[in-house]
């Protein structure tokens, strides 16, 4: 215990404390002997740098228990890695970095269940580096985080219904064999339609400029020369 605290620079008291509050695991035992090893040390480290973030040691452990109730890479990855996503690795300060002020307990536990976050030991995989990047971006200008992922939610919703139709549109049309190459297919036909889609909606929530066609035609008969 003396040589993990003096590795993270800490006191013997506070390690003490960290471990009746459940921050961190306990050690191995060998008979009288307790190991730690370097994820204890990992751990420790990840405290102090959400501590420095302005993170209470009540949130810290909210996050923690979220963590380790939370699926781990095997289960999130299901039948294999995702064909053209790029997970990507973070500990949980960087995890922080990226959401600043928005990484709670609440938020944490619904990418959890989006499948969005995983575990794999002190490390937090996020399945989608184009996700991560996408949902940052829209933090930095003022969505909330929780709104994000709501959102997110809904996209998956619909993004596994236009799946199915592609899906059983292949499987009705194609070979079986011929369906992964036909894929991007069905990709492209959904990017074109949102962006149209997108186009459309925009036009229609716009503010319309006002017209004062009828009205001058009016007042011109109004004021023009008697016949």
């Amino acid at each position: 215990m003396e040589e993990l605290a003096e590795a993270a620079g800490i006191t013997v008291r506070t390690l003490r404390f960290y471990r009746e509050r459940g921050l961190i695991q306990p050690p191995r035992r060998e008979g009288r002997i307790a190991w730690y090893d370097s994820h204890h040390l990992a751990k420790l480290r990840t405290i102090a740098a959400l501590l420095e973030r302005g993170h209470t040691l009540n949130g810290i452990a909210d996050l923690n228990t979220a963590f380790e109730s939370g699926k781990n890479v095997s289960e999130v990855l299901g039948l294999g890695a995702p064909t053209e996503e790029e997970p990507v690795r973070l500990t949980p300060q960087e995890l922080a970095d990226y959401f600043e002020g928005e990484v709670t307990p609440e938020n944490l536990k619904s990418a959890l269940d989006l499948g969005y976050l995983a575990t794999d030991g002190d490390e937090i995989v996020h399945i989608s580096r184009r996700l991560l990047d996408v949902s940052a971006a829209l933090v930095k200008e003022g969505v909330p985080l929780a709104a994000v992922l709501a959102a997110g939610r809904q996209v998956r919703e619909h993004a596994d219904a236009l799946a199915a139709l592609f899906t059983d549109l292949l499987r009705t049309h194609a070979q079986e064999e011929d369906i992964a190459r036909l894929r991007p297919l069905a990709k492209s036909v959904v990017e074109a339609e949102l962006s149209m889609a997108l186009d459309r909606r925009l036009r229609e929530d716009a503010p319309q400029p006002h017209s004062s066609t009828s009205s001058n035609a009016a007042d011109a008969e109004a004021i023009g020369p008697a016949r």
